[in-house]
């Protein structure tokens, strides 16, 4: 297995090259150079196996034997034994059709633990075979950040620096990054908003030069392994509800887009996807684009779904390969204009898209009339985030006869003022994490200035 960038200069590399590099040199973004599939009699064995399994025979093609296999199932089985469910992602029904897989049950209560439980192993497994030391850059707009420290906290080989906007994240998504007082665990709060964030980790991995030579190490959803693993829940939930003998549907509170890029890879797989619902919150660019055809930047706007609150959409420019058959020259193009004035994407990449993609977005009001009436109704209490998946699934569903599986992105002890803001009482966090509101915090306030940061990485990496 090869992967190639989306702007087709730079090299190909190998799964290790690609997992220990992130962004490509020529400014994009890893893909496989084949999808592998999955054929009907491989995906109707997985019924009944346990999401570890799963996860093995899923991932395998894309690792390309660079793992052996006793040592990667090794590494799967001890990142999912981290989940307090033993069904590591279940699904929970809501009504006649429509399905809520909750994928909150890792460490920090968010979707991405499924990635970054996962990823640490697998960086720390190539450091170690190599003898090299590395850093982590990440940039968070609430939930990468502590799944990516609680992914990487003890790892050998690795220092991990995360920058966050300075109050903009919740209290609780902020301290599960913060309170972490391991020595390889470096919390940086920025001045700025994620944008800010993002676009130093950006410059900073296009020239690594500050680190003297020491690696440079993605953990973001820019990182091929982050897809890779958010695969696995796609096809175990499909499964679940009797796939490939029959369709689902998926819909995805959406913001970077690498979440639902990874259904559309399983889709690719073979799994049998009637539609993607692509929801959204204020800060809208995914549903402006699939409905608009407006592929422009606008302000941003804080929400009470703060981990959805950015400007660009990194991942998109995945499926935008994908969308224009995989023309790196093309996808270069639009970009480059995007960074510049409104874009429009041609006619043919745009119906590709609608063929399978719809969109909605939720503002802040809905956010807080859906958490009431999905309690109302299901007497679960969805995360703002979900909210919004759990109403533009309802909205804009292609038919009720398929099955709809809303991604729950989040615990929504995590964001209890907008629960609370919502009408009720308070959220219980889980039990292991009762005290976190008194744990000790330990992180630095930084100006949005790519050389203070770098600086600051420089100089306390071990």
């Amino acid at each position: 297995m090869r992967y190639i960038s989306t702007r087709g200069e730079a090299p190909a590399l190998s799964f290790e090259e690609v997992v220990l590099t992130g962004m490509a040199s020529d400014g994009g973004l890893y893909v496989p150079e084949t999808i592998p599939t999955l054929s009907q009699a491989e995906l109707e064995a997985m019924a009944g196996l346990s999401y570890a399994e799963i996860a093995f025979r899923v991932m395998k093609p894309f690792v390309g034997g660079e793992i052996d296999d006793a040592t990667f199932q090794h590494l799967v089985e001890d990142a999912y034994a981290t989940f307090s469910h033993e069904a590591v992602v279940p699904l929970n029904q809501l009504s006649s059709n429509h399905f809520l897989l909750e994928l909150f049950h890792g460490p920090t209560l968010a979707f991405k633990d499924v990635a970054l439980q996962l990823l640490g192993r697998i960086l720390d497994h190539f450091l170690a075979k190599r003898g090299e030391r590395a850093v982590i850059m990440g940039a968070t707009s609430g939930d990468t950040g502590s799944a990516a420290i609680e992914g990487c906290r003890h790892c050998d080989n690795l220092d991990i620096f995360i920058l966050h906007p300075h109050n903009r994240v919740s209290e609780v998504q902020r301290r599960q990054m913060t309170s972490v007082l391991a020595d390889n665990v470096f919390n940086i709060a920025i001045e700025g908003d994620f944008d800010d964030a993002q676009a130093m980790v950006k410059a900073s991995f296009a020239d690594q030069g500050f680190l003297n030579g020491t690696r440079l190490v993605a953990v973001n959803s820019i990182n091929w392994a982050r897809i890779m693993a958010q695969v696995v829940y796609y096809v175990a939930s499909a499964v679940a509800l009797g796939a490939p003998r029959r369709e689902v549907s998926f819909c995805v509170p959406s913001a970077n887009f690498g979440n639902v890029f990874a259904g559309y890879v399983a889709h690719r797989m073979g799994l049998p996807v009637k539609q993607f619902v692509v929801a959204t919150n204020a800060n809208d660019i995914l549903h402006r684009t699939l409905a608009d055809n407006d592929f422009s930047k606008q302000a941003l706007k804080a929400t009470l779904a703060p981990s959805m609150d950015i400007v660009v959409s990194s991942n998109f420019e995945r499926l935008l390969f994908e969308a224009y058959d995989r023309d790196g020259d093309a996808v270069r193009d639009l970009l480059e204009r995007f960074q510049h004035e409104p874009a429009v994407l041609a006619e043919a990449p745009l119906a590709r898209l609608r063929e399978k993609f719809v969109s909605h977005s939720v503002d802040d009001d809905t956010i807080l009339e859906v958490i009431r009436d999905a309690h109302g109704r299901t007497k679960e209490v969805l995360d703002p985030h979900t909210a919004t998946g759990y109403r533009a699934a309802e909205r804009v569903r292609a038919d009720i006869s398929t099955p709809m599986i809303t991604l729950a992105t989040a615990h929504p002890a995590k964001f209890a003022d907008a629960v609370i803001k919502a009408g009720f009482e308070s959220v219980p966090l889980p039990a292991h994490m009762t005290d976190l509101l008194e744990r000790e915090e330990r992180y630095t306030v930084l100006p949005a200035e790519l050389e203070a940061v770098q600086a600051f990485v420089a100089e306390q990496r071990r």
